[in-house]
């Protein structure tokens, strides 16, 4: 009987079960670690095969580190983020003590609750270059590595990686103090090194990086600065001269003119993405990209001081160009996006972001000249109008991803239009556009029968017929109807009732909203894994039981400022979603018990509150 059970041990060797877990890796980590605990075999063979780790804050990461590398010895990747927070200890109180004793020992819980709260503001000492020497010895094969925040790590760390890791391909440094030596050992001994990004490593300069690029040039083909103080155009210059196969490259830095960018366009002429924020570069650094990087696919622009000359260069020069992002520029004008149109009509996403100065007549020109647009987003674009949408709904029959963030003069017109026009769209988000209302909803609930992802915070006119029209025609899976104050329990019982596969639900400050829809989506959505309903001011714990009965794969909900729900209702959401990973409520509302037992998912409001953040950028 025992061979029987143990059937698949007796037969599969161990690199067929490594395989297995490799696919599991692939998809679901959980299921790879539920998987891994099986037997001590799997184990065994589960650390072995493991080739990725995340690394957050730890008290005393050098210890885990070295711990973490000894566990899985075939580490490809590792990433350490001392941005993410320090991990709750276990809890001082044991788990399956009896309620009896609990009670007898009120000294020793709250000891407990405070020993949390100090670990929840505790900050570990942070990897240091005892950790960096650790992954040195222990993973030889590394490929990919990110640095984040890790301040006390200096060149030593760096060059003990370069001696050990020679197959590096990839090496993310932000906010890390790593100097010229450190870079310069990597470009010595990383012979395979194609990815560099360097995110405000004050400890750069010039020497470092040009050293960097005389002995690894040849190989890089993605560079990344942002925020290096001490690099200036002579670095680019360098590396115009040693990196001609550079195929991307990202500049967020104030300190660079038009020379620097002048070099990197004449030097490398196989760019396919540039990304320029924040410079102080002209119209001059703008025409030479235009002139010699005629393989360009992806181009941003961000706070440039460029106007309608440099914009004809690219137009002329990069016919190639694919993806187009215009943010913070105020001297583009209706006339640069039509030059621009007119000559990269193989474009097919398009952003453009709070460019005072482009309006109707711009994005018609786009509308007519580009027929591959698939995304397009406009972001405080006032001077818009709706014959601009119109022309984009008649000539961009393939668009899939609409954003419309306070675009105050657009209204349901434009969206009818769209919505005729761009049958195959995926995925609407518009934000704050007051003049929407029903019937553009209902238009493209009517035409775009592909679309899975609507969101509409703060559409005010928005109300209960535009959700019933939903519910007829959108397998939709993310809705955000936030702010929507004419939505009432009709409106999200039609999407519970029409919508069997919605996984996201945001519905804050929906004053109408009763106890009965969230029953409806209890019984209508039970894939439902993130719902916000704060300051639904009717919904009860009666409520909240009857979601969780049919929603019990809930993994997120946040419920500030709702009057009715207590502290028997989260934890009755606690008690009946074993996937829960985040209740976000006011922390008035938790018991001492509910806290003592679920502190690590529980989220309290701050200062100011997070109900209104990140809205319209999801």
């Amino acid at each position: 009987m025992k061979d029987r059970r143990d059937l698949i041990n007796a037969i599969l060797p161990d690199e067929l079960i490594a395989e297995v877990f490799r696919h599991l890796q692939e998809g679901s980590k959980k299921s790879c670690d539920a998987c891994a605990l099986v037997c001590r075999r799997w184990l065994r063979i589960e650390r072995a095969c493991r080739r990725f780790v995340r690394i957050g804050a730890n008290r005393d990461a050098d210890l885990f580190i070295e711990a973490v590398v000894r566990r899985f010895s075939g580490l490809y990747g590792i990433c350490i983020d001392e941005r993410l927070p320090v991990s709750l200890p276990p809890p001082l109180v044991a788990q399956n003590s009896s309620r009896k004793t609990r009670e007898n020992r009120p000294s020793e819980a709250r000891s407990t609750m405070e020993n949390n709260e100090l670990w929840k503001h505790e900050v570990g000492q942070g990897v240091s270059d005892a950790g960096l020497a650790a992954i040195a010895n222990g993973c030889k094969e590394l490929k990919f590595l990110n640095l984040i925040s890790c301040s006390s790590i200096t060149s030593a760390g760096l060059c003990s990686i370069a001696d050990s890791c020679k197959h590096l391909l990839f090496l993310n440094l932000q906010l890390c103090d790593i100097g010229d030596q450190g870079l310069i050992a990597v470009g010595e001994s990383c012979e395979q090194l194609r990815d560099l990004y360097l995110w405000f490593s004050e400890g750069l300069t010039d020497k470092g990086l040009v050293e960097f690029a005389k002995v690894r040039g040849k190989t890089l083909k993605c560079l990344g600065l942002a925020g290096c103080s001490w690099v200036t155009n002579y670095a680019l210059k360098g590396v115009a001269n040693h990196c001609p196969s550079l195929e991307s490259f990202t500049l967020h830095n104030t300190f660079i003119r038009d020379e620097g960018v002048i070099a990197i366009a004449e030097g490398c002429r196989s760019l396919t993405v540039l990304k320029l924020l924040f410079t102080n570069v002209t119209d001059a650094g703008l025409r030479a990209v235009g002139s010699f990087c005629s393989s360009l696919e992806m181009l941003d622009l961000g706070d440039w001081y460029f106007t309608r000359r440099s914009l004809d260069a690219i137009g002329k020069g990069c016919k190639n160009l694919t993806n187009l992002t215009f943010k913070d520029c105020y001297f583009p004008s209706d006339k640069s996006l039509e030059t621009v149109a007119a000559g990269c009509t193989a474009l097919t996403y398009l952003e453009i972001k709070r460019c005072n100065n482009i309006g109707t007549s711009g994005l018609e020109s786009i509308g007519r000249s580009c027929p591959r647009l698939t995304e397009l987003a406009l972001l405080y674009c006032q001077r818009i109008k709706n014959s601009a949408l119109v022309e984009i709904g008649r000539g961009c029959a393939l668009l899939q991803d609409i954003h419309l963030v306070d675009c105050l003069s657009i209204d349901d017109d434009a969206i009818c239009a769209l919505a005729r026009g761009c049958r195959k769209l995926k995925k609407l988000h518009i934000c704050r556009c007051y003049e929407i209302g029903d019937q553009g909803v209902i238009a493209v609930a009517q035409n775009c029968k592909f679309l899975h992802d609507l969101r509409l915070p703060f559409c005010n006119r928005i109300g209960d017929e535009a959700l019933i029209a939903l519910g007829q025609g959108c397998p939709l899976q993310h809705l955000n109807v936030s702010g929507c104050h004419r939505i009432t329990d009709v409106g999200i019982t039609a999407i519970a009732r029409g919508c069997h596969e919605l996984v996201g639900l945001d519905a804050c400050v929906l004053e109408k909203l009763s106890d009965m829809a969230l029953a409806e989506l209890g019984e209508g959505c039970p894939m439902l894994k993130d719902i916000l309903i704060s300051r639904c001011t009717q919904i009860s714990d009666a409520g909240l039981s009857h979601l969780v009965r049919g929603c019990t794969q809930i993994q997120t909900i946040q419920m500030y400022y709702c009057p009715f729900v207590t502290s028997a209702g989260i934890a009755t959401v606690i008690s009946s979603c074993p996937h829960v990973k985040k209740i976000q409520i006011n922390k008035y509302k938790v018991s001492e018990r509910t806290l003592r037992r679920s502190a690590s998912i529980l989220t309290f409001l701050g200062g100011i509150s997070a109900l209104y953040c990140d809205q319209c950028n999801a």
